[in-house]
C-alpha cells in the first residue's frame, strides 16, 4: 500500500462520506484524551508555569515526537509522501507575535483554544468565558486585519521551511536530536515537578523509561532507513483519471499514463488554458538558457531540468486546487522527464505540452515572419531556424484569442488537490 492514501480523507471529500465519520471519532478521543490526562481543568494547566505540574507539557510534547517518529518511519518505509503532508507556511514574524500573545492568555486564563473547549464541554464556566473571549478575539482580528495586513502576509515569510531545511540535516537526525531533547525535557520537567511541585518520583511508572528507550530506538531506526530516492517515489504513483464522457476514474501507474497520452495536452489546450480565468497557470520551459532565449512562449519561466528540484518545494508551498503546472521543451524528452520528476514530488495538476515547443510553433506560427523549418531530425532540438532570439517577441509566442477562438482540442487536464491544510497542537 503506497503511499497512504491521504487524499481520501481531506475535508473536501465528498466521494466518501465515511471520511467524515473518522473525524468524528478522532476527535472524539482527541477530547477525551484531554480530558482524562485533566486538561479541562485550568488550575492543572496554568500550574506547568509554576513548574509545580509539568503534565501538559509531557502528555503534549510526548503525542507530537511520537507522532513525528512514527510519520518519519512510515515515509522512511514508503507508506506516507511527506509532499502529501500539510506543513504550515511559516511567517516568522507574525508567529512569533502570535506565540506570545496566545502564550500570556495561556498563563492568564488557565486554557489553550483546544483545552477551552474540552473545558467548556465538561460544563466548567471558565471554560465557557475562555471560549467567549477566544470567539470575540477572533470577531477583534477579522475587524483590524486591514490594518496590519501587508506585515501579517509578507514579514518572515519562509514557504514551506522544515527544521531538515534549516539545519541541512537528513530527516532521521534531525527526529533523533528532536526526540533526545524531548527526552531530557522530560527528566528536567521532573526535576522541576520534585522541587516545586513536591513530587514522589519513586511513585512514577517504571514502564515511562522502557517508553522512553523505544521511542529513542525508533528515532534512530528513521536514520538507518532514511528516505525513498525519487524514482522509488515514481515507480509507486498512481493517477486517477476520468475517461472523457464518464464519471469513471481509472488508475494509472505514471508510466501508463504517459503511454496511453493522458498527461501530455495538445498546444490548443495550452493556448485555451493561458485565457481561461479559473486557472492558475504555470508553464514551465525546461530547455536550455540558450534555446529559451532564441524562442519562448509568453509566459513561460525558464527552468532547465538540472535546476528543477530546487523549485520543487516552493510548487508545494504554493500549490493552489486551480494551479497547473505544463512543463516544455523542444520536443517531449526533457520534459518528459521533468514531469516524472514532478509526479514523485507530488506536485498536484503536472502535464507535458504535446510536441513541446515545435508542435507549438507548428500550431501557431505558419504565418510567422522569418521562422522557416529546419532539416534536423535529432532529439529534442528545435526544427525551426529563426532570424534573431527575440525570445517571447514572436507573434506566435502570444497567439491572438480572437484569431483562434474556435481552435478545437481534446480537453485532458483534470483538476485535482492532493494536500490540504490541517490543524496542529492543541488547538
Amino acid at each position: 500500500m503506497y503511499p497512504f492514501p491521504l487524499t481520501a480523507f481531506t475535508v473536501t471529500s465528498v466521494d466518501n462520506p465515511w471520511t467524515y465519520v473518522v473525524f468524528l471519532v478522532i476527535g472524539f478521543f482527541f477530547g477525551l484524551v484531554l480530558e482524562i490526562s485533566g486538561f479541562g481543568n485550568s488550575k492543572k494547566l496554568a500550574a506547568q508555569f509554576y513548574f509545580s505540574d509539568l503534565t501538559v507539557l509531557k502528555v503534549m510534547f510526548g503525542a507530537i515526537v511520537t507522532a513525528m517518529v512514527l510519520l518519519f518511519t512510515g515515509i522512511g518505509l514508503g507508506l506516507v509522501d511527506y509532499n502529501l503532508v500539510y506543513v504550515n507556511t511559516t511567517y516568522l514574524w507574525p508567529m512569533i507575535v502570535g506565540g506570545l500573545i496566545m502564550g500570556v492568555g495561556f498563563i492568564i486564563g488557565g486554557f489553550c483554544p483546544g483545552t477551552s473547549l474540552v473545558s467548556m464541554t465538561t460544563g466548567k464556566i471558565d471554560g465557557f468565558f475562555f471560549v467567549g473571549g477566544v470567539l470575540g478575539g477572533i470577531f477583534l482580528f477579522g475587524e483590524t486585519e486591514r490594518f496590519y495586513d501587508q506585515w501579517w502576509n509578507v514579514a518572515g515569510y519562509m514557504g514551506r521551511f522544515t527544521l531538515m531545511d534549516w539545519l541541512n540535516l537528513p530527516n532521521g537526525v534531525v527526529v533523533t536530536i528532536i526526540v533526545a531533547m524531548a527526552l531530557f525535557m522530560f527528566w528536567g520537567s521532573e526535576q522541576l515537578e520534585r522541587i516545586f511541585g513536591k513530587r514522589d518520583l519513586a511513585k512514577e511508572p517504571k514502564l515511562r523509561v522502557a517508553g522512553a528507550a523505544a521511542l529513542f530506538a525508533m528515532a534512530v531506526l528513521t536514520i538507518i532507513i532514511g528516505v525513498p530516492s525519487q524514482d522509488q517515489k515514481y515507480s509507486r504513483v498512481i493517477i486517477n483519471r476520468t475517461l472523457a464522457g464518464t464519471e469513471v476514474k481509472t488508475p494509472y501507474s505514471a508510466d501508463a499514463a504517459l503511454a496511453a497520452r493522458e498527461m501530455q495536452i495538445s498546444p490548443a489546450e495550452l493556448f485555451k488554458t493561458i485565457y481561461d480565468q479559473k486557472t492558475i497557470l504555470h508553464m514551465i520551459d525546461v530547455r536550455s538558457e540558450a534555446d529559451y532565449n532564441l524562442y519562448h512562449i509568453r509566459g513561460a519561466i525558464n527552468i532547465p531540468v538540472s535546476q528543477l528540484n530546487s523549485h520543487i518545494k516552493s510548487f508545494l508551498a504554493e500549490a493552489k486546487p486551480n494551479a497547473v503546472y505544463v512543463v516544455m521543451s523542444n520536443d517531449e524528452t526533457a520534459a518528459t522527464t521533468a514531469w516524472k520528476m514532478l509526479v514523485a514530488e507530488s506536485v498536484p495538476n503536472s502535464y507535458i505540452l504535446d510536441g513541446g515547443i515545435n508542435n507549438w510553433i507548428a500550431a501557431f506560427g505558419k504565418d510567422d515572419p522569418g521562422i522557416k523549418p529546419a532539416s534536423t531530425t535529432a532529439d529534442d532540438q528545435l526544427r525551426y531556424i529563426f532570424p534573431a532570439a527575440l525570445g517571447d517577441r514572436y507573434q506566435s509566442c502570444d497567439p491572438s484569442p480572437i484569431e483562434y477562438e474556435a481552435i478545437e482540442f481534446t480537453p485532458k487536464i483534470q483538476l485535482q488537490m492532493k494536500r490540504d491544510k490541517s490543524g496542529g497542537g492543541c488547538g
